[in-house]
């Protein structure tokens, strides 16, 4: 039988700075930014012991040092987890039968054919911690979905199935945002529906969730409540569809031509970025974290150009929305590209932005 396994490195980041310092093991470990709290950063990660402080991803690194006054806090060292990574995905891909999706460093879908998941998942978690010394999560499912899920329910180093046979005993009183892809704005949108619980999604009337947010995504949100459809497990390289770079200043910007300055300059990397590519530009981002911490993000489609004048031109309009009076403590800048001719037909997975 066919089975989708959604494998999570378990508190990645930290596991692998734990291995580069294996004093560090039992300590609360946070990551993020250059290390030091009293530069503007996020966290990037946190050790289960980091956690326990109710130190989580993407909170502001000061504020996580409060949190964790003992916690060792690490810089962010990405050619070193993008190595661990690339060894973890290379064990996947070597284990019998595999068809493998990496989702990103620590996570990726492995499509397999098995009459005993449970087991194949248990020796698959002992061949990433042969080869790597990292410790790996396995949800088992008859969707994407559903694997993806369950992870969530085997962590740490365990492993959970969740099939159509018990979808609607451990989701269906789960709220809305505990669905994959659904977020808090989306579970708001779906709670004015009176929408609250994963049963309630999957039941509702199909003209209620299009008429709220359309053809496409209102029928995707309700299969979502149902546990999604899809079993394929795509291999075909990942093509980036667009690139981005945004930086954290350590002090907010208020003039504003030196904001359209520093925006100009991130789109400047980008555009080097996306030249590497060899493809048109047919969108824009722009993001604007305002002090002390109200982000906002303007988007805008352009007909499809390489011409670099041409897209500074269409940034700047971009640009000119940032409000004038308002302190600007981060930017970042996005170019959409167009995906080659093989990408076009569905088969390459792509992913968003920021």
């Amino acid at each position: 039988m066919h089975w989708v396994l959604h494998v999570d490195l378990d508190q990645f980041i930290a596991a692998v700075e734990v291995l580069r310092r294996p004093e560090l093991a039992g300590l609360p470990v946070i990551v993020g930014g250059r290390g030091d709290p009293g530069e503007r950063a996020v966290v990037s990660t946190a050790s289960y012991e980091a956690r326990a402080f109710g130190v989580g991803s993407g909170m502001p690194l000061r504020i996580a040092a409060r949190k964790a006054p003992e916690a060792v806090i690490l810089p962010v060292d990405a050619p070193a987890y993008l190595e661990a990574s690339a060894e973890v995905m290379a064990e996947l891909r070597a284990q019998p039968g595999a068809v493998v999706q990496v989702l990103g460093w620590d996570e990726a879908f492995v499509g397999v054919d098995t009459d005993s998941p449970e087991a194949y998942a248990r020796r698959l978690q002992q061949a990433v911690l042969a080869r790597t010394r990292l410790h790996c999560s396995v949800g088992i499912g008859d969707t994407l979905v559903r694997a993806k899920i369950a992870t969530g329910f085997g962590k740490p180093r365990g492993v959970f199935r969740l099939t159509a046979a018990n979808w609607d005993a451990v989701m269906g009183e789960h709220a809305v945002v505990d669905l994959w892809g659904v977020g808090p704005k989306v579970s708001k949108r779906l709670l004015a529906l009176g929408i609250r619980t994963v049963a309630e999604l999957a039941a509702a009337p199909a003209d209620a969730l299009t008429a709220e947010f359309g053809p496409r995504m209102g029928l995707w949100y309700r299969e979502l409540g149902q546990g999604g459809s899809s079993a394929v497990v795509d291999d075909t390289p990942w093509v980036p569809r667009g690139h981005s770079r945004e930086t954290t200043y350590q002090t907010d910007l208020a003039d504003p031509a030196e904001i359209e300055r520093a925006a100009l300059a991130l789109l400047d990397q980008v555009l080097d970025d996306v030249a590497e590519d060899g493809r048109g530009v047919i969108g824009l981002g722009l993001k604007v974290r305002y002090a002390p911490f109200t982000t906002k993000t303007f988007t805008k489609r352009i007909p499809e150009t390489a011409d670099r004048a041409v897209i500074v031109e269409r940034a700047r309009e971009l640009i000119a929305r940032i409000a004038p009076d308002r302190a600007v403590r981060l930017l970042g800048v996005r170019a959409e590209m167009t995906l080659p001719e093989d990408a076009r037909d569905g088969r390459t997975p792509t992913r968003g932005a920021w």
